[in-house]
């Protein structure tokens, strides 16, 4: 069993930067994938990004490619993401998820692969 918890939310203005972090515990002794996930109110939970279990690969939503980056410590058990030049439309409350399955890209933006999730973590972007 892996735990994850989020932190880091908070209200931001347009423009502004955001770091979310995700700590795992329990059994991170395996080779998790780890990825976030956000949902707005009314809309289905979307794919942001991911890191593999190395830290060496990742994958980016095209909404957020070149805004937000996602990286993992040294130690592989703590995830974070930094999200640069937020919009409105990047209002979510924001998930952690992790676990082991293909590194491709059809698949790591499938919620059905994550096992385990954090509680989440409100971001909210305005004047």
């Amino acid at each position: 069993q892996v735990q994850l918890i989020e932190s880091g939310g908070g209200l931001v203005q347009p423009g502004g930067s955001l770091r979310l972090s995700c700590a795992a515990s329990g059994r991170t002794d395996t080779d998790y994938h780890m990825g976030w996930f956000r949902q707005a109110p009314g809309k289905e939970r979307e794919f942001v990004a991911v890191v593999d279990s190395t830290g060496g690969r990742t994958y980016y939503a095209d909404s957020v490619k070149g805004r937000f980056t996602i990286s993992r410590t040294y130690a592989r058990n703590t995830m974070n993401l930094e999200m640069s030049s937020l919009k409105s439309e990047d209002t979510a409350v924001y998930y952690c998820a992790a676990d082991r399955f293909p590194f491709i890209l059809e698949t790591v933006k499938l919620r059905n692969y994550y096992g385990y999730w954090g509680q989440g973590t409100q971001v909210t972007v305005e004047e």
